[in-house]
């Protein structure tokens, strides 16, 4: 596991610390369980765009022609 170090207002830091004492953490773990889930739905996002991809390219879909026009389609 890698280090890193943080900049931040002293007034912040001591409200975090609060908070996480609340829920029986650290600041420390507060930062790693939040930086876990952007990288995860970072992930999760990639995966849906892939698939999305795959069922686009792997559609057999074949749209006619348009037989209407925009007000008949909204009976203007």
């Amino acid at each position: 596991m890698k280090n890193i170090t943080l900049a931040i207002d002293e007034t912040v830091l001591e409200e975090v610390r609060v908070y996480a004492a609340r829920r029986k953490t650290s600041v420390n773990g507060l930062v790693r369980e939040f930086l876990r889930s952007i990288a995860e739905q970072e992930d999760r996002s990639a995966r849906a765009r892939r698939r999305l991809r795959d069922l686009m390219d792997g559609s057999t879909l074949v749209a006619g022609p348009l037989t209407w026009s925009r007000d008949e389609l909204h009976d203007r």
